[in-house]
């Protein structure tokens, strides 16, 4: 609600807050105006110092330009006593306080608003989902091949361990041989025989 106001004021009233869920948020700026001026600039600015200029439009009895900062995505629109500023592809960094500025450009005087409250945007994180890549292969596909392969591999490892049994097997009965080399007794190893004497059998000289 706008109160009645001298003649050539501008008087400017905002929403207070605007939550931004989706990333998209639209201001809308209603102004009241009793002069004769023709030639009109509609500004977004943001910051409790109103030191950056989001976005403006500007307008007279025939033709409307509009202008964003690179900063910003932001789009400009007139209706009756009202001015409207679109914004998307917002992010957390931008929340602010955000005002806007009516101002008659000609004919003089130059006439603009005081500052309004203000409108609060506060735009939420937007959660960053992570998705799994899908297989293009069905899960069942997959789980046969891999069963396929697991037997195999085990019948491959208990082949080959039957081989290498058999092939150990054959080669112990190519090495057994009697072995022809003569021994000396046991208790008289270090009487100086050599390795190659036979043994004697001293139950001969026992008779």
């Amino acid at each position: 609600f706008l109160p009645s106001l001298p003649e050539n004021k501008i008087l400017v009233a905002q929403h207070p807050l605007l939550i931004v869920a989706n990333q998209t948020a639209t201001l809308v700026c209603n102004y009241k105006y009793n002069g004769t001026g023709k030639e009109f600039r509609a500004s977004l600015h943001k910051g409790t110092d109103s030191s950056v200029e989001v976005c403006f439009i500007s307008w007279n009895t025939t033709k409307i330009s509009s202008n964003s900062n690179k900063e910003f995505n932001c789009q400009g629109d007139r209706d009756k006593d009202k001015v409207i500023f679109n914004l998307w592809n917002m992010n957390a960094n931008q929340t602010d306080i955000y005002f806007c500025k009516i101002e008659v450009m000609y004919p003089p005087p130059y006439v603009y608003n005081e500052k309004s409250n203000g409108t609060v945007i506060h735009v939420k994180e937007t959660p960053t989902q992570i998705q799994e890549p899908q297989s293009a292969i069905p899960l069942w596909i997959l789980a046969t091949v891999t069963g396929i392969l697991a037997f195999y591999s085990m019948l491959i490892t208990a082949v080959f361990i039957n081989y290498w049994q058999k092939s150990k097997k054959n080669m112990y009965h190519q090495s057994d041989y009697m072995n022809m080399t003569p021994r000396h007794p046991p208790y008289q190893k270090n009487k100086g025989y050599p390795s190659y004497a036979p043994t004697r059998d001293y139950t001969a000289y026992r008779s």
